[in-house]
């Protein structure tokens, strides 16, 4: 059988340019001569689609959708995902087309209502299995979470006679994610005695990105077939379920926009049996390849599907910001970004001359604007207030809030989007300033601790092959260049030290014993907690930014801001 699995890159709540990417998939699936197609969770309506789904002219929008996408299939099945609203409530629901007409429905039994997923809020869970035949085999279709446990919907599928699972996937990344999705499928496939293809959508979504890296799995739980990672494809692979052997051949066509180039994985004739022959496909990015190629698409996705053409970002001369402008000129080409220099009473002259370097490398729009003459003005405002008080942290933060207010005002006037250049130890620490360096409508690196900025930047320059983020800004101390000789070793410990407890505690959700009987100083973690709880209402206002870890700042990790709990 000629199995075609449709990595998609949907919109939420483009319900007509979803449904037209589903028909260009499953034209270029028959075109490709599968004997079944399937697409991603949810893609008639995007994933998430979130409080969408409240709106009865959505739900009935996708049901239209889903109506018009069956009239258009043939004797081939298609699997569609869908919002199904019965008598029951809504489900999560995979449709399987034919002939012209939805044949059968799936829904989802497991809703995940941890991390960004919100399901239980919206949709009722399924009980039955779906079975039905495609190329002289049995097919199983199950959904994301229904996977991530033992036994459960896809233990049903094979009990009720399935020989191959189908498992379609709205699935975000994270760093790790691959792993546990392969060892879960692997159990699955094993325990069932039955081959298992996993489809997962791709682009980003507000913070997540859906990275594709659809696969196959034979009975023995060995990867045969790998799609491609983070960006649209169609997966095209022929298996021998009856001889229980290794893909026939498989080929990784392009999606229907043509982004693809198609190739062949697989050398054995799709006539032969080809036992033994196994292939795994697209080479895998490794860990650092696969954060920055989120990043990416994470950037690129929000800013365009949000309707803008082009990014505007403060350049300091620093890391983060040397970063986020090599993302933002990988994301939208750097004929569309903008580094905006606005140097201080107390910025480096080498800072200026490496931001200056950095634009020149990456080929992005240079302004230079002068914040000296703004921060006169605002002492002589703030004159009879601040009379008789030292130069503090007021004055260090009105440089930022000048900053943000230039890049908001570029933004208003140019229609770009601003992109903020925090990460996220200063955001789990507060430090950085609200409506100053946190202002913009993306935050780019938001999820990415100091430690991985570095890798992050080192990463950048050796596919470059030189160093396009220069050798100065990499080598520098940290410093916000606020006041005189500034480093963030004044206010914080080094990064090196700050980001394990920031892992052990935001992430791992640890306590002050657990973090201190791993090894960290008490009165060291115990400062640096009392610093992220306080924090928790500048996080509260930040932009949304690239989901790149397990427990990322937002939907993920959700705490009263007012609140007594500490330790």
């Amino acid at each position: 059988m000629r199995l075609a699995l449709a990595q998609l890159n949907p919109m939420v709540g483009d319900v007509a340019g979803n449904a037209a990417a589903v028909r260009g998939a499953y034209a270029d699936g028959l075109a490709a001569g599968a004997d079944l197609v399937a697409t991603p969770e949810l893609v008639l309506t995007g994933y998430p689609p979130e409080d969408l789904v409240c709106k009865g002219a959505f739900v009935e929008a996708n049901q239209r959708a889903l109506g018009d996408v069956a009239t258009a299939t043939g004797a081939v099945p298609l699997v569609v995902g869908f919002v199904e609203r019965s008598h029951n409530g809504l489900a999560n629901a995979a449709a399987v087309c034919r002939g012209g007409r939805v044949e059968a429905v799936y829904r989802k039994q497991r809703l995940p209502n941890y991390g960004v997923f919100d399901e239980a809020r919206y949709f009722h869970p399924g009980r039955d299995p779906l079975v039905f035949q495609a190329g002289g085999v049995a097919v199983g279709i199950t959904i994301c979470e229904d996977l991530w446990a033992q036994g459960g919907p896809p233990a049903q599928a094979s009990e009720a006679g399935a020989a191959l699972l189908v498992n379609i996937n709205a699935s975000p990344y994270h760093r790790g994610k691959r792993a546990e999705r392969e060892s879960l499928a692997r159990h699955h496939a094993t325990a069932c005695g039955a081959w298992l293809a996993y489809l997962n959508a791709v682009g980003g979504q507000d913070e997540v990105v859906f990275d594709g890296g659809s696969f196959v799995l034979d009975p023995a739980g060995e990867v045969v077939a790998r799609g491609a990672q983070f960006r649209e494809a169609l997966l095209v692979v022929d298996i021998d379920v009856a001889g229980g052997a290794a893909p026939r051949s498989a080929t990784a066509a392009g999606s229907a926009s043509g982004s693809s180039t198609a190739a062949r994985l697989a050398s054995a004739p799709a006539s032969s049996t080809a036992a033994g022959s196994a292939t795994t496909g697209q080479p895998r990015l490794d860990e650092l390849a696969e954060v920055y190629a989120a990043l990416v698409l994470g950037t690129g996705d929000y800013v365009r599907k949000n309707g803008f053409r082009r990014a505007l970002l403060g350049l300091s001369g620093g890391v983060d910001s040397a970063l986020v402008a090599a993302i933002a000129a990988d994301a939208l080409g750097a004929d569309a970004v903008t580094g905006v220099a606005m140097p201080s009473p107390y910025s480096s002259p080498a800072s200026l001359i490496d931001a200056k370097a950095l634009a020149a490398n990456l080929g992005i729009g240079w302004l230079e604007l002068e914040i000296e003459p703004v921060m006169r003005a605002f002492d002589e405002a703030l004159r009879e207030p601040f009379a008789r008080t030292k130069p503090g942290l007021a004055e260090e933060n009105l440089q930022s809030r000048i900053r943000g207010t230039l890049l908001m005002a570029l933004s208003n006037k140019r229609g770009d989007i601003v992109l903020a250049t925090g990460n996220k130890s200063e955001y789990a620490v507060g430090y950085s300033t609200l409506y100053g360096d946190m202002a913009g409508g993306f935050a780019v690196i938001k999820d990415v601790s100091k430690t991985l900025v570095y890798q992050l930047s080192h990463h950048r320059n050796a596919v470059a092959g030189d160093p396009l983020i220069p050798q100065a800004i990499l080598d520098k101390p940290p410093s916000a260049e606020l006041r005189p000789d500034q480093r963030d070793t004044d206010s914080l410990p080094p990064y090196d030290e700050l980001d394990p407890i920031l892992e052990a505690y935001v992430e791992q959700d640890r306590s002050v014993s657990q973090i201190v009987a791993g090894g960290h100083d008490l009165m060291t973690v115990r400062r640096v907690v009392a610093l992220v709880d306080r924090a928790e209402y500048k996080r509260r206002q930040a932009p949304p930014g690239v989901k790149i870890t397990p427990r990322a700042f937002g939907k993920d990790r959700r705490l009263p801001i007012t609140q007594a709990w500490s330790g």
